[in-house]
């Protein structure tokens, strides 16, 4: 079968729960590959990718490696789901067997208590039972066991079934069948725990409503359909409650907007004509008609979704080093175990059956299955928890990044401020006062689409300032506008068109000029014969900024930086306000890469912060890359490591802070994990562990690790 495309292939694969299977994966395919970086695996999906470009390898050799390993695997649809078109037994495969397990394990115990025979032999009928109870606790385990063993690659299914089966030969029934069925149902809670994590995730698509209200443009009637068949540009109604199908713009309608699910913003966000709107949010009590701007496959949501989903193929180093340490971990307790079992009998004239059960017992207890469970759990669980704050992480090897950055980069407009002019000041003179400033200036940008135009009228409207246009209106090309308000002309412009209209006074000019060299634009308002006074804007700083940036620092970061394309005068001010310790103004997007990587010479890392195309290669080139995600452009998002959906700088330092948690909680459950262990080779070391005690331990670990874990859920 000859390869069609370079695009990689996407498997579904049945049964890929944990860590366990990923491995499995790994010992055929990479031999085939030659480089694991050709593997993607996302658990929370069951997916496998595999990129099989400019190599000699054809989708049935994919195909017979996987089927080596006993998993089942199909073709990835774009639909797909883990439990669509399974079987009711293929779904509940694992809780039956363990069911079962645990069931009959019992009522062999309970018939060998109640036996009445003196004798120490366990009753036929109870062996029969304990069988059961074995087979069905290992009857998912003895085939990888078995192909572990084969491939002198030794696994926690090696020695659980050694374990096992050693105790079924010294006669020790129940203990096997304990054995069989803890085991069971470790991996059982393994399971259910990356379920969990799934289902929180998957929760995501459940955002997008199933139906849009598609308004016919010639008919102008109504009518139900999905999404995904809405066209560009066509307009859709939403009704009060109801959930917005896809993004887009308001083109009619006022209404609050609940953009938790997206953002994380905590408050409905009022909207109205021009407003952006995304899909998967919630419409308040108002009937809003928004004209779809993106396809269902392009949402912000979809982007999530997709971005969330391919993040589980991203480990983080954690998982990483837990994989390394247990692969070289297995091997290196069954050679301890052997060599307990034959230096005591032949060296110190011990007794075979006594350091048999022991070298079981080391077996079971160094199991490492909580081990190797507690990294992926905490970071898929940290993840979603993430996600649900409005906080977009691309995969589990950014989540430890902000918990050991040193120094965060800005840019300005947009990151520190809110990316548009407002009004900062209102300076009358002459006699007038500030309502008659705004007014006759108003008046004379009512119908202009210039950001500072709008600006001063919405100020205007702010302070409930009625507006009429300005009659004889005329646009004074490159300097201003003139016009008569209230039967009376006035005219609007530039610093540079007062000096040119001659009515500037010399303490005039020095206010004006001071004015600027502090960054804010300059709106004059007169008549033919004085100044009635001038408005004075600048690009807000955003509420937040203050607060995160000192919140920052005293999250210990030690560098704070702005870079910018912006005037140095402009980039100071906002620097001064905001607290930033260090600018860099006037950057082309080749000068904030420069800054960037002399700051990464002196911290290793950094963050970048931005929201624009021309932020994109600083994000590339940082430590970590952060992007301000409503309202930031494409390139930064896909470039970005990490989005800020809800466009709220706040959200930097809580995910430093949630970073660390992070961190904080793997390594808790590493270090527990190991400390069992050790205690227990110690214990069996001094013959006073049991082999139902070292798995009933193992399946404590395992279930402590998980939940401590599964804390991070909560946001």
């Amino acid at each position: 079968m000859s390869r069609a495309t370079d695009e990689p292939y996407q498997l579904r694969i049945r049964g890929m729960d944990c860590a366990e299977e990923v491995s499995l994966l790994k010992r055929e395919l990479v031999p085939l590959l030659g480089d694991v970086d050709r593997l993607g695996f996302d658990l929370l999906n069951g997916k496998l990718t595999v990129d099989t470009s400019s190599l000699d390898v054809t989708y049935g050799d994919v195909l017979n490696a996987i089927e080596r390993t006993g998993l089942k695997s199909e073709s990835w649809r774009r639909d797909d789901v883990a439990t669509r078109d399974q079987s009711f037994w293929e779904r509940h495969q694992r809780s039956l067997l363990t069911a079962v397990s645990g069931m009959f394990g019992f009522a062999g115990l309970i018939l060998q208590l109640w036996s009445t025979s003196n004798t120490d032999a366990v009753p036929l009928v109870s062996i029969v039972l304990y069988v059961i109870g074995i087979v069905a606790g290992l009857v998912m385990v003895l085939p990888k066991a078995w192909r572990s063993l084969v491939s002198l690659r030794p696994d926690m299914n090696l020695l659980m079934s050694v374990a096992v089966i050693g105790a079924v030969l010294i006669g020790e029934w129940f203990e096997g069948a304990t054995v069989a069925f803890l085991f069971s149902f470790s991996l059982l809670l393994e399971s259910w725990s990356v379920g969990r994590a799934r289902r929180a995730i998957a929760s995501l698509m459940d955002l997008s409503p199933p139906t849009a209200h598609f308004r016919d443009e010639k008919s102008g009637n109504v009518k139900d359909m999905a999404p995904a068949d809405v066209p560009v540009g066509s307009t859709v109604v939403v009704r009060p409650g109801e959930k917005i199908p896809l993004d887009g713009r308001v083109i009619s309608g006022v209404s609050g907007v609940n953009q938790a699910p997206i953002t994380g913003e905590s408050v409905p966000v009022e909207k109205e004509s021009d407003d952006e709107v995304f899909a998967g949010t919630i419409n308040g009590d108002g009937l809003l008609e928004i004209e779809t701007t993106k396809a269902a496959d392009d949402t912000t949501l979809a982007r999530i979704i997709k971005m969330v989903g391919d993040a589980g193929s991203k480990r983080a180093p954690s998982e990483k080093w837990v994989e390394k340490f247990a692969a070289v971990y297995t091997p290196v307790v069954m050679i301890v175990a052997l060599l307990m079992l034959v230096i005591p009998p032949l060296a110190f004239d011990g007794q075979w059956s006594d350091w048999f059960y022991r070298s079981l017992v080391l077996l079971v207890i160094a199991c490492p299955c909580a081990l190797v469970i507690s990294t992926p759990v905490s970071v898929v669980a940290a993840l979603a928890s993430a996600a649900r704050n409005g906080v977009l992480i691309k995969g589990g090897v950014f989540i430890e990044l902000p918990a050991q950055l040193k120094a965060i980069a800005m840019d300005k407009t947009g990151t520190l401020t809110q990316g548009e002019p407002a009004v900062v000041d209102v300076v009358p003179m002459n006699g007038h006062n500030e309502a008659e400033l705004l007014m006759r200036a108003g008046a004379l940008e009512l119908n202009s689409n210039h950001p500072l135009a709008r600006a001063i009228v919405d100020e205007a409207k702010r302070r409930n300032i009625e507006l009429a246009p300005a009659e004889n209106f005329e646009t004074i090309q490159g300097k201003g506008a003139a016009g008569v308000v209230n039967g009376k002309p006035f005219w609007l412009g530039s610093h540079r068109y007062l000096e040119q209209r001659e009515q500037e006074t010399p303490e005039v000019h020095d206010q004006l000029e001071s004015m600027q060299e502090a960054g804010r634009t300059v709106v004059v308002v007169g008549n033919d014969e004085h100044i009635c006074g001038f408005i004075t804007l600048a690009d807000a700083i955003r509420k937040e900024t203050r607060n995160a940036i000192s919140e920052l620092h005293a999250a210990g970061i030690e560098k704070l930086v702005m870079l910018t394309g912006d005037n140095e005068g402009t980039a100071k001010t906002i620097a001064a306000e905001a607290g930033i310790d260090e600018v860099y103004a006037e950057l082309l997007p080749e000068d904030k890469v420069t800054a960037i990587e002399n700051l990464v010479k002196q911290h290793k890392y950094v963050a970048m912060i931005g929201d624009g195309v021309n932020d994109a290669p600083a994000l590339a080139r940082a430590s970590l890359g952060l992007a301000m995600g409503a309202a930031g452009s494409d390139a930064a998002i896909e470039t970005a490591d990490i989005a800020l959906m809800s466009d709220d700088l706040s959200k930097l330092p809580w995910l430093i802070y949630h970073s660390r948690r992070t961190l904080r909680i793997i390594r808790q459950n590493i270090g527990f994990s190991l400390a069992i262990k050790v205690l227990f080779v110690v214990l069996t070391f001094a013959g006073f562990a049991s082999l139902w005690a070292a798995i009933a331990a193992d399946m404590g670990a395992s279930l402590l690790v998980i939940g401590n874990g599964l804390r991070l859920l909560k946001v």
